[in-house]
């Protein structure tokens, strides 16, 4: 089968404005970037807000393994199986950063026949949104450090400042740098680092902003450090929010690409899904819900994360509410969670599969039982799957009331994505009873404890005495009835990505919270969460060239 990249060349894309008129979006909304991307200005959702909604459809998954699951694929062959059974639909993704582009993960455009193109635009710089959050998140930075440089009217403490700088790269150089060398005019000395783009504060603000307004009003909010007398010293106070929307006011605007069959299809915004909320931007999401009858979304990593972010964070602050969930899995990944090693997984194993299928078991459950929403599993077949090992999941998924389907779309697009959206749009017809995972007038410690032992299943949670004293720092700010967000490994339902399928007699421990009052959460760090990853031994960089025809290979 041809690569990736070589399936999206080849493919014959619909100009962005014959894209559009199928999505029932009017030129004048467009912003044309070339011919097959354009952003959508935010007059739509104002002309559009009498048109009732869509129903929304969450694309989860398993604890991720190296065994790979396809959940954007999923996503987005779903959609162009709802397409080709004559439903209106619409999708809503996430940028892809550059960091995982050339590192290890690769792009985030999808796979075989179910991709967003144009991949190659889509995975670099695309609209350059991410380019605009990283130039307003340096913006704070450079206002901070020289708001102390010229006199220090807010007496900034310069040990106690939070705000980092950013750039979408994998550097692990970066994480800990020390700034103001070289003398008096150069500025204050001190220690700083790097997160990588999408860790940054200012990609979860965008995702959650439902307009200028609320962008300036979040950006004003962000906590950049402490002063000496131990107050929060914020954007707001630096002056810094209009400048910071100033350079955000296009970025903020929804693009409108297509999937391989033509299916319309929004791409904006990507914060991580371990040290923020892991969804695609709200302002995307409800225009979807405006132009679609169906839209298909997804959120990053497992269940247990980007799920339960979407659900307690994205759903709680946008009053959205999705009509059904999809659980993507492979046998592959199963048998991984079960002990299998990576190189013996095209060899039938019911043990193993057995042994992995809990992981599966527990993320149907708490989509189910603890949120109230009717789910089904789509299995992402791989050629070496057997029958036997397929009847076991669906006996073993059908044990707990919710269907298995057979998800052919990395091989056969649309198509191969039929079965799947039939049974989706069924279970949108089922009654639900959608509810949080917790309160909002829960305190922060119990909304921690409540995700830890419904999501996770963990006997508890241990606070260190560092995560104790900052849980007091918001409850005395006022953030106490704010969502939490679990900062957590994607390889477990622990906070030991070693613990694979569903670990038993664990608990959870928390080191460290920090407030992202712009954002509008509060985060607690589990384990050792990175927020500037590092290249691996090969990145996959290596393999990426451009021919003297500008034809671009090696992206996957």
């Amino acid at each position: 089968m041809l690569t990736d990249i070589a399936i999206a060349q080849a493919c014959e894309k619909q100009h962005i404005l014959k894209v559009a008129e199928t999505a029932g979006i009017d030129e004048k909304y467009l912003e044309q970037y070339g011919s097959y991307k354009a952003k959508v200005d935010f007059s739509l959702l104002k002309d559009r807000a009498d048109r009732p909604d869509g129903k929304l459809i969450l694309v989860t998954a398993i604890t991720p393994t190296p065994a790979g699951e396809g959940k954007t694929t999923t996503t987005i062959g779903l959609a162009d199986g709802l397409k080709k059974i004559g439903k209106n639909v619409m999708v809503a993704l996430r940028e892809p950063s550059l960091g995982p582009v050339f590192g290890i993960k690769g792009g985030a455009a999808g796979g075989g026949y179910a991709q967003v193109v144009p991949m190659e635009d889509i995975n670099l710089h695309f609209t350059g949104d991410f380019h605009a959050i990283g130039a307003a998140n340096n913006l704070l930075a450079a206002m901070l450090d020289n708001h102390i440089q010229q006199g220090n009217l807010l007496g900034i403490d310069p040990r106690r400042i939070t705000w980092k700088r950013a750039v979408d790269m994998n550097d692990r150089a970066l994480r800990n740098i020390v700034i103001g060398l070289g003398g008096k005019a150069h500025g204050v000395p001190r220690e700083d680092g790097f997160d990588i783009t999408v860790a940054s504060e200012i990609m979860a603000i965008l995702c959650l902003a439902s307009g200028i307004a609320d962008l300036k009003a979040r950006l004003a909010r962000i906590i950049v450090g402490y002063s000496y007398d131990d107050k929060p010293v914020t954007a707001g106070d630096l002056k810094a929010q209009g400048a910071m929307a100033a350079l955000l006011k296009d970025a903020l605007k929804p693009n409108l690409v297509q999937t391989l069959e033509h299916t319309p299809a929004f791409v904006h915004g990507g914060p991580f899904a371990n040290i923020a909320h892991g969804c695609n931007s709200v302002m995307a999401t409800r225009m979807a819900l405006k132009t679609g009858d169906y839209v298909v979304t997804e959120a990053g990593f497992g269940a247990d994360l980007g799920a339960e972010k979407f659900l307690d964070i994205k759903c709680r602050m946008a009053g959205l509410k999705p009509q059904a969930v999809v659980i993507v899995a492979t046998v592959r990944a199963l048998k991984m969670h079960g002990g299998k090693a990576k190189t013996e997984l095209k060899n039938e194993d019911l043990k193993a599969l057995k042994a992995g299928l809990p992981n599966l078991l527990q993320h149907v459950e708490n989509i189910t039982k603890v949120y109230g929403l009717p789910a089904v599993v789509a299995i992402n077949r791989f050629p070496d799957d057997t029958e036997a090992e397929l009847k076991l999941v669906e006996d073993e998924c059908k044990a707990l009331g919710v269907n298995v389907v057979l998800s052919e779309v990395w091989a056969r697009g649309g198509e191969g994505g039929k079965a799947l959206a039939e049974e989706v749009v069924r279970l949108c017809e089922e009654p639900s009873d959608f509810r949080f995972s917790y309160e909002d007038d829960l305190s922060l410690r119990e909304k921690i404890e409540a995700i830890a032992v419904k999501i996770y299943h963990a006997d508890g949670v241990d606070f260190l005495a560092p995560a104790v004293k900052e849980l007091e720092k918001p409850e005395s700010l006022g953030c106490g009835r704010l969502p939490v967000c679990m900062a957590k490994t994607q390889y477990s339902f622990s906070d030991d990505p070693l613990k694979l399928g569903a670990p038993k007699n664990f608990r959870v421990t928390v080191r460290q919270v920090r407030i992202s009052a712009g954002a509008g959460f509060v985060v607690a760090l589990t384990g050792d969460i990175m927020t500037m990853p590092g290249l691996p031994k090969k990145p996959a960089a290596e393999s990426i060239d451009v021919d003297e025809n500008g034809v671009i290979t090696g992206l996957f």
